[in-house]
């Protein structure tokens, strides 16, 4: 299917920070134009327009995940670790756009190493590997660098040789770490996006400080926090460590991302989060912590779009890739309208019936 002109009227546009007025919104072709003339007119009485929706965190396996994502208006989707690098390129090219660490680096012994097909070139040992490892993922085509902080089955000097290397590589890098502990270490290497947030600790105030001051960014997955907290139980965590954490980043100024952790693979607890609803289920929860509706949807918007270099995306304006999604509704008055999708177009193509 082609993307055509379509002039979306009487539609109120979420702006970054508010409604609109009614207005009119071109798509013309792919991007989101100007020019009226020739365009089919859809009526939007009662609707808002929202750019794309971005997960800043997910897993791709199946081919399917792709479609469940799209079908909730998710245009982008950024994969926190997917193998080997032909899946990978299997995924690219279609909808919702991606971006992949590939292989993340871990540790020996721990979960991630016993993952089902994890490659041994994942697993480090020692700082010295870290340029083989990342010299591979660049070659790989890895969009970012991803080193997963797990207990201390890597140790910081090795931690510190990974998100050097990717720097040096000029790529994002990202670190796994949903403890305190963790975090310090995400922290002291400097690593520019730490995903997921404690759940045996609310963060300490120095380190959200020392975070601020870095310009690191966090994609808590509270999603993922909750579920992992309902279905285990693990002795010591607590979802409310998890949310009261998100609060004080926030409150520092530390720019939050929506991110889910979404996978469909054989599910380690009884409620597992799904690719597309649960996209859905974080804008409420960070809602719930203390982020207001606009900054909510901003952090699965624009800033996943800023922070990840998508400069093409991520807001409704002339010039900018036509990702867009109708809602039914005001989600600034109510977050829940963000599930009550009209239409859904990626680079311009209508992708609601086929979603």
């Amino acid at each position: 299917m082609s993307p055509t002109k379509t002039a979306l009227t009487g539609v109120r546009v979420f702006d970054g920070t508010r409604l609109t007025e009614p207005t009119t919104v071109i798509i013309d072709g792919a991007v989101i134009g100007t020019d009226a003339s020739g365009a089919e007119n859809v009526d939007c009485p009662g609707a808002t327009l929202l750019p794309g929706l971005i997960d800043a965190h997910v897993h791709l396996i199946f081919p399917d995940d792709l479609t469940h994502l799209a079908e909730y208006g998710i245009t982008t989707a950024l994969d926190m670790a997917c193998w080997p690098p032909e899946r990978v390129n299997s995924f690219r090219g279609r909808v919702p756009d991606i971006l992949s660490a590939g292989v993340p680096a871990i540790g020996p012994d721990g979960n991630h190493a016993r993952m089902p097909g994890m490659p041994a070139t994942a697993i480090l040992t020692e700082p010295g590997q870290a340029k083989h490892f990342v010299s591979q993922r660049v070659a790989d085509g890895s969009d970012f660098i991803k080193v997963v902080i797990e207990g201390d089955l890597l140790d910081q000097a090795t931690i510190d040789a990974v998100i050097s290397e990717g720097k040096a590589h000029g790529k994002l890098t990202v670190a796994h770490a949903s403890s305190v502990d963790a975090y310090h270490r995400a922290v002291r290497a400097g690593a520019d996006i730490l995903t997921h947030v404690p759940r045996d600790g609310v963060l300490d105030d120095r380190t959200i400080a020392q975070m601020a001051e870095q310009g690191q960014i966090t994609v808590p997955t509270l999603s993922m926090m909750e579920a992992v907290i309902k279905g285990a139980r693990p002795e010591g965590q607590d979802y409310a460590y998890s949310r009261d954490t998100v609060a004080a980043l926030h409150a520092a100024g530390v720019p939050v991302l929506a991110g889910t952790d979404a996978f469909s693979g054989p599910a380690p607890i009884p409620n597992p989060v799904t690719h597309g609803p649960s996209l859905h289920h974080e804008l409420a929860l960070l809602v719930d912590a203390g982020l207001t509706p606009a900054e909510t949807l901003q952090a699965a918007t624009a800033l996943p779009a800023r922070h990840f270099g998508l400069t093409d995306r991520g807001a409704v304006r002339p010039g900018l890739r036509a990702d867009l999604v109708l809602v039914d509704g005001d989600p600034l008055t109510d977050i829940g309208a963000t599930r009550r999708i009209k239409r859904i177009w990626a680079a311009g193509v209508d992708i609601t019936s086929t979603a």
